[in-house]
C-alpha cells in the first residue's frame, strides 16, 4: 500500500524547467559587472545593490556572461527577452521546415521541348528556395540505357549550375536513379556568375 502511494506521489511531481540564465537573487557571485538596459556600463557592483537597481527600474538583473570574473549582468525585462528568443527560434524552425523537395520525373529519352519545360519548373522551384529531385525509372530492357539517363542528369546539372548544386545523388545502378539539387547560397551564386562572365 505504501509503495503505491509513493509511486503516485512521484508521478505528481512536476519538473520545473531550468532557466537558461541566472536572474536576480539566483545570481551566486558576490559582485557583478553591470550593463544597463540602454547599454551603459554601470561598473562592478555588489550583487544585492545591482538587484536593488533592477527592482527600482522594474527590470531583472540577468547574468549574461557567467564565466567572466566578475560575471557580467545586464538589466532587462527577462520575460520580454525570453519571449523574443522563443519567437526567433520558432521562426527559424518554421523556415527550416518550409524547405520542401519538389519531384520532377523524366525519362532517358525525354525530348528537348519537354526537358526545357521541366528545367524551367525546376528553376522556379529553386529560386523559391525549394530543393528539386529529378527521378528516372527504367522499365524492363530499358536498363541498358542507364548511361543515357546519367548523361541526361549531367546535362541538367550543367544547365542549372547558376542556381543549383548537387545535394544528393543515387548510386548509378538499379531501375530508379535520381539527383537532388539544392539552391545555391548567395555567395556561391555570385561566384558562379563571375566565373561565367570571365569564361
Amino acid at each position: 500500500m505504501a509503495t503505491f502511494r509513493k509511486g503516485r506521489r512521484k508521478r505528481n511531481v512536476r519538473e520545473v524547467p531550468e532557466e537558461a540564465h541566472r536572474i536576480n537573487q539566483k545570481i551566486r557571485a558576490p559582485q557583478v559587472r553591470v550593463i544597463s538596459d540602454t547599454g551603459e556600463q554601470l561598473g562592478v557592483l555588489d550583487t544585492r545593490k545591482a538587484v536593488s537597481i533592477a527592482e527600482e527600474r522594474e527590470l531583472d538583473l540577468v547574468e549574461v556572461s557567467p564565466n567572466t570574473d566578475p560575471p557580467v549582468c545586464k538589466l532587462m525585462d527577462y520575460g520580454k527577452f525570453k519571449y523574443k528568443a522563443q519567437k526567433k527560434e520558432a521562426e527559424a524552425k518554421k523556415k527550416r521546415s518550409e524547405t520542401s523537395v519538389k519531384e520532377l520525373r523524366i525519362r532517358y529519352r525525354t525530348d528537348v521541348g519537354d526537358l526545357e519545360t521541366k528545367l524551367k519548373k525546376a528553376r522556379d522551384f529553386l529560386e523559391e528556395g525549394d530543393k528539386v529531385k529529378f527521378s528516372m525509372r527504367f522499365r524492363g530492357r530499358e536498363i541498358v540505357y542507364l548511361d543515357l539517363g546519367l548523361e541526361k542528369f549531367e546535362e541538367i546539372i550543367e544547365d542549372l549550375k547558376d542556381v543549383a548544386e548537387v545535394d544528393e545523388r543515387s548510386p548509378a545502378r538499379g531501375r530508379q536513379i535520381y539527383i537532388v539539387l539544392a539552391p545555391l547560397k548567395a555567395g556561391t551564386k555570385k561566384k558562379v556568375a563571375q566565373d561565367s562572365a570571365e569564361g
